[in-house]
């Protein structure tokens, strides 16, 4: 008697078992980045979400403050207390826009960027001996997956915003 399974179905279940790693994977990366920064927010005395929204501002930026909040996906008023620590740290600064005077803009400050740059070294370091041992179709297809899964992250946040 035969106990195999139909070529179909044993190539169903293990792309079922590889999709499931890569998604145990992404959550175990997404915990392991989120314990890097929050240590890297506490060497520089800065909270999650203050380390957060300077990234999105050297992202996206200069941003007005409401723009950053909804990017961040934070209330206005909550924004106001993460830049005033912001900018007595010495990471932003909020000027006027020039194409509105009345309207503000929030614009990181470079000073500070050797002391993030040192505490990310180690990580920066192992991505790249990790990219190293793929070939450049290979780079170009975990980046592929990267920015749609980013992406889908995106519009899953939007999705629950919405409620």
């Amino acid at each position: 008697m035969n106990n195999r399974l139909p070529e179909n179905v044993e190539a169903a279940r293990r792309r079922r078992r590889s999709t499931r790693a890569i998604k145990e994977s992404l959550r175990e990366l997404n915990i392991q980045l989120a314990l890097l920064n929050h240590r890297v927010g506490a060497r520089l005395d800065l909270k999650d979400v203050d380390l957060d929204c300077l990234e999105l501002i050297a992202r996206h930026g200069p941003l007005t403050p409401s723009s950053l909040a909804r990017r961040a996906g934070l209330h206005p008023a909550t924004m106001t207390g993460i830049l005033d620590r912001l900018e007595r740290g010495g990471w932003v600064t909020r000027e006027r826009d020039p194409s509105d005077r009345r309207a503000v803009v929030v614009r990181a400050l470079r000073d500070r960027n050797g002391e993030l740059l040192r505490l990310y070294s180690g990580m920066n370091a192992s991505m790249d001996e990790i990219c190293a041992g793929y070939g450049e179709s290979e780079l170009e297809l975990l980046a592929d997956f990267l920015r749609r899964t980013a992406k889908a992250g995106g519009r899953a946040t939007d999705e629950l915003a919405g409620d």
